[in-house]
Formats: structure tokens, sequence, C-alpha cells
């Protein structure tokens, strides 16, 4: 598989990492958190999926 492609697996639970360029922080301050849970779950909701956990570090 190359490299930066996903394998989906439908039905299975998937784990998914996200990190700043050069393990730079994402986020800087309480808005930004704010910003990304709001994407996160209007995403959620568009394509119907299941969020079991989740963990938001700077």
């Amino acid at each position: 598989m190359p490299r930066g492609k996903r394998l989906i697996v439908p039905n299975c639970p998937h784990h998914i990492v996200q990190r700043g360029h050069d393990r730079k922080a994402v986020f800087i301050c309480d808005d930004d958190f704010k910003n990304y849970l709001t994407t996160l779950e209007e995403t959620k909701k568009e394509l119907d999926v299941a969020i079991y956990a989740y963990c938001l570090m700077t």
C-alpha cells in the first residue's frame, strides 16, 4: 500500500493520529481546541460515524 494511504475496513474501529508538522503544536489557544471539536462533531454527523474516544493534546 502506498505511503499516506489508509486501509479502510468497513464496520471495524480505526485508530487515527494527527500531529503537527515537525511535532509542532496543533492547538495554541482554547479557541483552537473548540474549533477542532466543532469541526469533528460536524464531520462525524455528516459521515455518520461513531467516535468512541479522543484525546486532544497540545
